[in-house]
């Protein structure tokens, strides 16, 4: 697999300074090379792709990690996100993923195989709407039936200005500039129906 990776990177006019058998090799040439970019896999001997990533930071801060693995799982991608991994790239994939995902870091971009790229979207819809209170989501969901502060202020028994303080908090939450588009993105976001 080494072999095929180092092939098809050079193939796309990439200039490939080494190979590293498990992770301390790895994290041995990427801080006696400092490449721009480093491919590792997550499962590496002696040293996992993350932990490289983890000390490359210290040892070679200009250098971008990729990660190409066969795991593709949501916690791992946290992971390795947090460890500031700029790519991941599942072995399933075609190869040609691989040189794509080397190409936008490269150019100073991040690259997530798409398998995983839903669990991101996820994961800041779940974030949005976690960070909507329950009474928020009342009061919008009120707002979306077409109800003025004061009807939703007798309906939830709270005063006009506490519904428009929760507007307010709403909207800053969902980045919305107008009370109709934080209705919207709401209702588009399924955070109420």
């Amino acid at each position: 697999m080494l072999e095929a990776v180092v092939d098809l990177l050079q193939r796309h006019g990439f200039e490939v300074l080494g190979r590293a058998a498990d992770g301390v090799q790895a994290l041995t040439l990427i801080e006696d090379e400092q490449p721009a970019v480093a491919v590792v896999d997550v499962r590496m001997p002696r040293l996992s792709g993350i932990e490289v990533a983890v000390r490359a930071a210290a040892g070679s801060p200009d250098t971008a990690i990729v990660v190409y693995t066969a795991y593709g799982d949501r916690a791992l991608l946290a992971e390795a996100l947090a460890a500031g991994v700029r790519g991941f790239v599942l072995k399933e994939a075609p190869l040609s993923d691989l040189v794509h995902a080397v190409e936008q870091v490269v150019a100073g971009g991040a690259y997530v195989d798409p398998v995983l790229a839903g669990f991101l979207v996820m994961d800041a819809l779940d974030h949005r709407l976690a960070s909507l209170t329950q009474r928020e989501r009342d009061v919008l969901r009120l707002l979306a039936d077409g109800h003025a502060n004061e009807e939703i202020g007798r309906r939830l028994e709270i005063s006009p200005d506490t519904v428009r303080t929760h507007v307010r908090k709403a909207m800053s939450k969902l980045e919305a500039d107008t009370r109709t588009q934080a209705v919207a993105t709401a209702l588009r976001q399924h955070i109420i129906s």
